[in-house]
């Protein structure tokens, strides 16, 4: 076990044999921090000998024969090994993906349209569609796609692309700004996630989930499951840059209050402030939680939180009169897509809920079903 300052670091080592030899070969290289802070290659490879040479300090998951074999390899053997597993592992692990040159990608783009003019509201796509259509605004027929099929627990197949595709496919999702406050009430903390949504209004109820490897549980993730409570805040255009900016890989003891530069508002029903800049913010007890592991060992854990609203905050110039709507054009959500892109609400459409008893008798297929369900 390694300590930097207040960090503690615990690296494991996980090796196999290979099939019809006698070497081995590490499959997995995991570091656990619980604090934020970058770690050399030398540093891993160091811990990584350190963890074989004295297996009482550190937890192996090693067969018998195995821990044998390691104990008879020269350091020198471990730190060519553990080096290259990490150099394999490596890419897997990172769900997020390294910018580089950022400011050089964006410099030929337009610059983001801070008019606040309305929304625009358009009819809908294929305002002439009747019942059996399908889809008949796409450029290839359904029946002509090609379609991939992919195993997630393949083991060819990383965690990470399962990562990348999802949320690229999965999209647009809404940003849940959540502030959560430490057991001890010392530490407030104030985080983004996209695994987020309402699930019911009355009673007002919210999820939330959390993606963490494991010995790196995220902070709001522990606060919310020590406390029982959080605040959910809503994101728009002109806190997003704030609010990404409350993801840094900030050294421990600082607050993301004071990196986003964001105002605390009192809450009545939590210990933790809300975002008085946010729309929206909900006050909200913890009621289930689920804990779940991932199917590759040692690869992550995740959580499932429901969260029941106590208390919800609406700026007075945002809401109709009975406090029942909130404004599009004042809401001004912002989305999470895949990789580091974000979207806005330029324009809607709208489309009617139907009733059978009305549409049945305006139209010749939803006659015929129902003559078809009669004779049945």
């Amino acid at each position: 076990m390694y300590r930097q300052g207040r960090s503690k670091l615990k690296v494991g080592v996980l090796f196999r044999l290979e099939e019809g030899t006698s070497r081995l070969r590490p499959f997995l290289f995991e570091v656990f921090i619980n604090s934020r802070f970058t770690l050399s290659a030398s540093m891993m490879t160091r811990a990584a000998c350190a963890a074989v040479r004295y297996p009482s300090k550190f937890r192996l998951s090693l067969s018998t024969k195995e821990y044998n074999q390691i104990r008879n390899m020269s350091l020198s053997a471990i730190r060519q090994t553990s080096s290259a597993a990490a150099a394999i592992a490596k890419p897997a692990f990172s769900a997020v993906q390294p910018v580089t040159n950022f400011a050089e990608k964006i410099a030929n783009r337009p610059d983001f349209d801070n008019s606040n003019k309305p929304i625009q509201v358009t009819k809908s796509p294929d305002p002439s569609w009747s019942y059996g259509d399908g889809v008949r605004t796409g450029e290839t027929p359904a029946i002509n796609k090609v379609h991939k099929e992919i195993d997630p627990y393949s083991s060819d197949r990383s965690v990470s692309q399962n990562y990348r595709l999802l949320i690229s496919g999965i999209a647009p999702r809404p940003v849940g700004f959540i502030s959560t406050i430490s057991k001890d009430g010392k530490t407030k903390n104030l985080a983004p996630f996209s695994y987020f949504q309402m699930v019911d209004h009355d009673p007002p109820m919210f999820m939330v989930s959390f993606s963490s490897r494991h010995g790196r549980i995220k902070d709001t993730y522990q606060n919310m499951k020590d406390t029982k409570e959080c605040v959910i805040n809503t994101v728009s255009e002109n806190m997003i840059e704030a609010v990404n900016a409350s993801s840094i890989d900030a050294p421990y003891g600082i607050s993301e209050w004071d990196i986003t530069g964001l105002t605390e508002g009192e809450t009545t029903t939590v210990k933790a402030p809300r975002v008085k800049e946010s729309v929206l913010s909900i006050e909200g007890k913890v009621v289930d939680m689920k804990e779940f592991e991932g199917h590759k060992p040692g690869m992550s854990g995740s959580a499932i939180f429901l969260v029941e609203a106590t208390r919800l905050w609406v700026h007075e110039d945002a809401a109709n009169e009975d406090f029942s709507h909130i404004e599009l054009d004042k809401l001004r959500p912002i989305a999470q897509l895949g990789g580091m892109s974000y979207g806005r609400v330029t324009s809607t459409f709208e489309l009617p809920r139907t009733r059978w008893v009305d549409e049945q008798p305006k139209s010749e297929l939803l006659t015929k079903l129902e003559s078809r369900r009669s004779n049945e």
